[in-house]
């Protein structure tokens, strides 16, 4: 968008926005179709979670712009949009030993401590990911930036298990 933006100003004139600059620094702002936040900044970024595909960050990100519009502040175009960080989860249908697995794995790539946390951590370079496996076999894959790379990591992981024998 390119120009500061009065968040202020926007909260007041956007139906269903939220600011509250002394718990975060962004207005959020909710599209129900498709289902997704966005949350947009004084400087003009806006960053757009939780749309399930690109077609559904583009409808959501039109949706903002028209909002932002129809409040009076001028946008001159629709922002161009750059993909950042894919989220997904899969399941590989059978229990993981998490304890094994970290041997199996690699030390240095996998972090595991069951006190802290439930699921064990493991950090890919190509794609470059991380994937939070849990004991009960689901999995969660962030950091990607394309919906083949989140194929690959699982690909991958799900191969190393089942050469390891620990998924059957």
């Amino acid at each position: 968008m390119g120009r500061e933006l009065d968040l202020t100003y926007l909260v007041t004139s956007m139906e269903g926005a939220e600011y509250d600059p002394a718990v975060f620094p962004g207005l959020v702002y909710r599209v129900k179709d498709p289902k997704a936040a966005s949350l947009l900044f004084r400087s003009g970024k806006l960053v757009c979670t939780g749309a399930k595909n690109r077609d559904q960050v583009v409808k959501a990100v039109e949706l903002v712009v028209d909002a932002i519009r129809k409040a009076g502040v001028p946008v001159k175009d629709y922002p161009q949009i750059t993909v950042q960080n894919i989220v997904a989860s899969a399941d590989l249908g059978s229990p993981v030993n998490l304890s094994s697995t970290v041997i199996s794995l690699g030390l240095e790539k996998v972090e595991y401590e069951p006190e802290v946390f439930p699921g064990l951590v493991y950090r890919l370079d190509q794609p470059k990911v991380v994937m939070l496996l849990f004991g009960s076999g689901r999995l969660v894959c962030t950091g990607a930036k394309k919906p083949i790379d989140v194929e690959k990591a699982i690909d991958h992981i799900e191969a190393e298990l089942r050469a390891s024998d620990l998924l059957r």
